[in-house]
């Protein structure tokens, strides 16, 4: 999709859709009301804004209005959506309102869309949540869709112009800021084809060719090692899980490192993808409704791939790392089993209570490996525990860990990505569920408080790094099309990440 800043008013536009994203007072202000949309109700002779008030459109949020024009305005049609209450707003309202105006432009199969950005405190989070919304919502993942061919080869939207708001000129900043959100929006949608693409075709080897393309894309240092390295690394809580599948696993490490002699001596960022591409819950065999979705369980990786994509163009003043275990978890003669005892790369041995447990497993062995690093944070997502999904639901990942800075930082980067998170305990009240008789610790404790053991499991392997879990088991997927969001995979932490990694730079940078 290309974007562009348009020089001409909105009223001018020559376009199929013309978008108004429009808070709730903004047909009824008398006083200061948007001097392009006046314009363009102008033109119609009032007949827009009596048309939109008469069919019940008040600018509340998630309300969606069309309009034909026959001719009065140059756009053919005009789309209203609504940012709710002014006092109210944030850039991720209008990241869901810019999804639902390209979902209504796809479907009225517009080619080109002119759009009037809203008069807002921070325009740079507009433009971007305006790009990152059109980038998001036009998504489709239909790849293997043959029957259909009439949708398939629809039109869909490839130009967009955006018209800033009256009396502000175009900067320099304001096409960085454009090319940007570009980007994450289209990263953000290749990890969504990572996550939707069948088990069977997104396999470990498949999976580390895809991070190998992109590092070669985009510069970045990329090892791989195979089953042979994994062995010799010792992590066999790693190699345990893998067991059972034919499926060849895979250890990747994906290397952003400065070209400035100083700035690549600072500790590092380390982000953990968890990697199962595949996940039957092993001999804990799932059902099959719970197994269905199970190409997912690979979201976490497929998040900070995203984000590297976008960090090897931002050129951090630090070193950034990004590590995932591959592997499947399958039943098979030689699968690991209940009752036994792994030992894990840091030489603490493990008790296998279940098998379905298996992501805290890999990700045990991966986290004690870039923990190796002695970097400056650590940050893991992961599909871990259907608990979490209980507690806060589809659209909220859970946050653990310790260091409050870092916390902050996590949760500050989520907020302006417009990524929900809520902070979750790590409390060492729960530690007791994960003794074993016969180990050093077991896999998985009791259901109750599942997402809290889980991460205490987790932190055995960082030691006393400042690091974060994301547990986004959740929000990894949508349950239904809402705003920007398809049905299926979200892309969940993509933006979180280059946040952060954005958030650092300027912290070092100020202090430098």
């Amino acid at each position: 999709m290309h974007f562009s800043f348009a020089a001409a008013d909105a009223a001018k536009a020559r376009a199929d859709v013309l978008v108004f994203p429009l808070f709730e007072t903004d047909l009824t202000d008398k006083k200061s009301p948007p001097r392009a949309l006046l314009s363009v109700d102008k033109k119609t002779r009032g007949l827009l804004f009596k048309t939109a008030i008469g069919e019940g459109f008040k600018g509340k949020a998630d309300q969606t209005f069309v309009f034909q024009s026959h001719g009065k305005v140059p756009a053919a049609r005009v789309i209203f959506v609504g940012l709710g209450a002014r006092a109210k707003f944030t850039a991720e309202i209008l990241r869901l309102a810019a999804g639902r105006a390209v979902k209504t432009a796809t479907r009225l199969k517009a080619k080109t869309a002119s759009v009037q950005l809203p008069v807002v405190r921070e325009l740079d989070q507009a433009i971007k949540a305006v790009i990152e919304g059109f980038e998001l919502g036009a998504y489709r993942y239909d790849r293997w869709k043959t029957q259909n061919k009439d949708e398939k080869n629809a039109p869909r939207l490839d130009k967009v112009q955006l018209h800033l708001p009256e009396g502000v000129k175009k900067e320099k900043a304001h096409d960085a800021v454009l090319a940007h959100a570009r980007l994450v929006g289209e990263a953000t949608n290749w990890a969504r084809d990572l996550v939707n693409e069948p088990a069977g075709t997104m396999t470990p080897t498949i999976l580390t060719e895809e991070a190998k393309a992109m590092a070669k894309e985009v510069g970045l240092n990329i090892a791989i090692g195979d089953r042979k390295k994994i062995t010799e690394l010792k992590m066999g809580m790693f190699l345990g899980v893998a067991r059972g599948s034919v499926e060849e696993p895979r250890l990747v490490q994906l290397s952003y490192i400065p070209r400035d002699p100083e700035a690549a001596k600072r500790a590092p960022v380390c982000f953990v993808g968890k990697a199962i591409t595949f996940d039957s819950g092993g001999l804990s065999l799932k059902p099959s409704d719970g197994m269905l979705d199970m190409k997912t369980d690979m979201a976490g990786s497929a998040a900070v791939l995203g984000a590297m994509k976008v960090i090897a163009h931002m050129h951090p003043n630090f070193p950034v790392h990004a590590f995932f275990g591959a592997c499947e978890n399958m039943p098979a003669g030689n699968a690991y089993r209940l009752g036994d005892v792994l030992v894990s790369r840091l030489g603490k041995t493990v008790e296998i209570t279940n098998t379905d447990a298996e992501g805290r497993l890999v990700l045990g062995d991966v986290l004690a490996y870039a923990n190796e690093l002695k970097p400056a944070a650590i940050i893991d997502l992961a599909t871990l525990t259907g608990a979490c999904i209980i507690a806060l639901g589809n659209y909220i990942a859970g946050a653990f860990g310790g260091d409050d800075q870092l916390f902050y930082d996590v949760s500050e980067s989520a907020r302006l990505a417009g990524e929900e998170l809520w902070r979750l305990p790590v409390t060492e009240f729960q530690r007791d569920v994960l003794k074993s008789e016969v180990a050093d610790m077991k896999n998985a404790g009791d259901r109750a408080g599942g997402a809290i053991s889980a991460a205490l499991f987790l932190k055995e392997f960082v030691g006393e790094t400042p690091w974060i879990h994301l547990d986004i088991a959740g929000p990894s997927q949508s349950p239904k099309e809402r705003g920007y969001f398809n049905k299926g995979a979200t892309g969940y932490g993509v933006r979180l990440l280059v946040e952060f990694i954005a958030r650092r730079t300027q912290q070092l940078n100020a202090t430098a």
